[in-house]
């Protein structure tokens, strides 16, 4: 008997081209990432995977194709309504975290759900809620600054989840960690996955956390060389 998957594709992007200049970044990529799947972008640096990352995150535009979230085609509707999304459906964790240094770690959480109009009171309990299950509960009033490497990284990914979105995108999250803290957080990501069955499209250079994920995509030169389902982290 044939096996068939039920597993609902999530994302989906078609025949995803990008330039900068004379420069092909993206020569005709297609991707489907699937809900609660974990999916790294490897290769070489120049090999187009944070363009691409960028793209399906709608933090850029392509210059040609398209991307499906959840059936919608974002490259088809307003600009105001492509920014709701972003802020409801995608959370975003970058290498450098990128937290405002004036607020406390709770307020930098709950920015996010602050622009999407949410309850500030509603907010920061879930803020407090998330923080506790990323470790760092005793940090909530600390400024960014005082926070270790860690400690950031996982605020960061308290914030990218405080509007239950849909999928989060992670470009080198554990670039700028040492390996332990790199470690904790790839397994953190593996245990959301489990928890909330979140869904993570991640660019990474870090092989451990590359092998460790439902499917890795290998791209070289503006397009993807192959496509491999490592064994689990």
């Amino acid at each position: 008997m044939e096996f068939v998957s039920h597993k609902k594709i999530l994302l989906k992007g078609t025949h995803i081209v990008k330039s900068y200049g004379a420069v092909n970044v993206l020569k005709g990529v297609d991707i489907e990432v699937t809900k609660g799947e974990i999916v790294s972008i490897v290769g070489a640096s120049g090999a187009g995977k944070s363009t691409l990352l960028h793209i399906l995150g709608t933090l850029d535009t392509a210059d040609g194709g398209k991307v499906f979230l959840d059936d919608v085609d974002l490259t088809s509707i307003s600009e105001r309504a492509l920014a709701t999304i972003r802020n409801k459906e995608m959370g975003f964790v970058f290498q450098f975290h990128n937290l405002l240094p004036e607020f406390s770690a709770l307020e930098n959480v709950c920015l996010p759900g602050m622009i999407g109009g949410k309850s500030l009171s509603v907010l920061e309990k879930k803020a407090l809620e998330l923080l506790d299950y990323l470790g760092v509960a005793h940090r909530v009033q600390a400024k960014p600054g005082t926070l270790s490497g860690g400690e950031q990284q996982r605020v960061a990914v308290a914030r990218a989840l405080i509007n239950e979105p849909q999928i989060i995108f992670a470009d080198e999250p554990s670039g700028n960690l040492d390996s332990q803290n790199a470690e904790e957080l790839h397994r953190l990501f593996f245990n959301l996955r489990k928890d909330l069955n979140q869904t993570f499209v991640i660019v990474t250079h870090n092989e451990k956390l590359a092998s460790g994920s439902d499917r890795k995509i290998e791209m070289k030169d503006g397009v993807v060389l192959r496509v491999t389902e490592p064994s689990l982290f």
